[in-house]
């Protein structure tokens, strides 16, 4: 007869035998979250309709072509080039997808766009095998793609275009693809865009646009993520200083290039406020992209600048560098100081509010009881994440009392109380020199 055995919850079994549990050393899964992801809406001749795509810095590197159509150092990508100096990952959207798809007689363009038009089919007779032909896809002169098959129904889609099936080959020098269109910017995109980002986590949006109505519309959309459901990001906009609020920043420089939105430091600002360290600041930080920047600013424009939260770059030394990491909260209440206009206060914050939402989400909720030992499991695990913070040097003089845990006004709530000292990067020196 078989003894009894396997896990035992109380010592309540009534077969002989050995019970045994195999658990580990209670351990805190408190870890800070990466840094590095951002997202933006963008307009592109080639890419997804209507979808988000992520992409990554070393997908941009090496596949920029077949993801947005043009080569890595093509002049289009610019702007993307600046983000990815700092950025890790990207959550882009199209917003002027919905257009007409590049064909012809052999192929269709696998995104819809303008850059389908410069994709041609070469067909010609296999020198080996005179019954079969080779299919040769090229972007501008360059090869993508080569098949061999007897008829058109063996033809794979590739990066580029998706064949048809029924068509006849036949030697030629070239098919071209054509009557590839962009679609259309407008309102409904850009809701669509936010309808679809809103279950992603980044660390910051950023959005080249220069109408006001589509600014508010963002600005509305970071307060809801933010301040109702708890979502912490900040939003990067061109020369909206009046959002007056912590997840805003508002670039004030414009771009000088021909032929460039003048909105284009935000691709830039995004990133590096993105991949910018928790314990870190962007402040004195040199502008290392490609665009030219105004810069035409005297001290006294710098100065108002500042005073009125707008995130500016200026000249040392001919060299571009951020003059201060600020965002555009001015008016300060009793419950949120001047400290707040600091963006490196906001990604400490923010560090917070999201690693500990991921912690109570991913290992208390549903699951804990909510009883002392519970409660001083989540107390171990929030004191854990704060003396992390505390050894980078993100905040100081935490002490483990800082932090409570007690229970709510229900049996399935509790209540945290905490108490932090951010610490922000050196920006002034007052010096007194006494000379005898």
């Amino acid at each position: 007869m078989a003894l009894g055995g396997g896990n035992f919850l109380t010592q309540n079994k009534i077969l002989p035998g050995s019970y045994i549990n195999f658990v580990s050393v209670s351990a805190a899964t408190a870890v800070l979250s990466d840094r590095g992801i951002c997202t933006m809406p963008l307009e592109l001749d080639w890419g997804p309709d209507e979808e988000v795509f992520t992409v990554t810095n070393e997908d941009f590197q090496k596949n920029s072509k077949k993801i947005f159509g043009y080569s890595y150092d093509n002049v289009k990508l610019k702007g993307l080039r600046d983000l990815f100096l700092n950025a890790v990952t990207l959550h882009a959207y199209r917003l002027n997808g919905g257009g007409n798809k590049a064909s012809s007689d052999i192929a269709e363009a696998k995104y819809s766009g303008k850059r389908g038009n410069d994709i041609t089919i070469v067909v010609s007779k296999n020198v080996d095998d005179s019954s079969k032909f080779d299919v040769v896809t090229y972007l501008d002169a360059s090869k993508a793609d080569s098949q061999t098959v007897e008829s058109a129904k063996e033809l794979k889609a590739n990066d580029y275009v998706v064949f048809k099936s029924d068509a006849e080959l036949s030697v030629s020098a070239g098919i071209k693809l054509s009557n590839g269109t962009n679609g259309t910017t407008s309102g409904e995109s850009h809701q669509n865009y936010l309808d679809k980002i809103e279950s992603f986590s980044y660390n910051t949006m950023g959005v080249t646009v220069k109408d006001e109505v589509t600014k508010r519309l963002y600005v509305s959309f970071a307060k809801r993520l933010r301040d109702e459901m708890g979502i912490k990001f900040q939003l990067v906009l061109y020369d909206y200083k009046k959002a007056d609020y912590m997840g805003v920043i508002s670039v004030k420089n414009k771009v000088l290039d021909e032929d460039e939105p003048e909105s284009a430091l935000v691709y830039w600002t995004t990133g590096a406020e993105c991949g910018c360290a928790v314990n870190a600041s962007l402040q004195n930080r040199i502008y290392d992209g490609e665009f030219e920047v105004d810069m035409d600013y005297t001290q006294t424009q710098l100065k108002t600048a500042l005073q009125s939260g707008e995130f500016v770059f200026h000249s040392v030394n001919e060299e571009v560098r951020v003059l201060d990491d600020i965002n555009t909260m001015v008016t300060t209440t009793d419950t949120q100081g001047d400290v707040f206009k600091d963006n490196q206060t906001v990604r400490v914050i923010d560090q917070i509010a999201n690693d500990d939402a991921v912690l109570f989400n991913t290992k208390y909720l549903g699951k804990m009881p909510n009883d002392a030992a519970g409660r001083t499991e989540l107390w171990k695990d929030l004191v854990k994440l704060r003396k992390e913070l505390e050894r980078i040097r993100a905040i100081e003089n935490f002490n483990e009392s800082d932090v409570k845990v007690l229970p709510g006004d229900t049996k399935k709530a509790v209540v945290v109380e905490n108490a932090v000292t951010v610490v922000n990067a050196m920006s002034k020196m007052y010096m007194t020199v006494t000379i005898s």
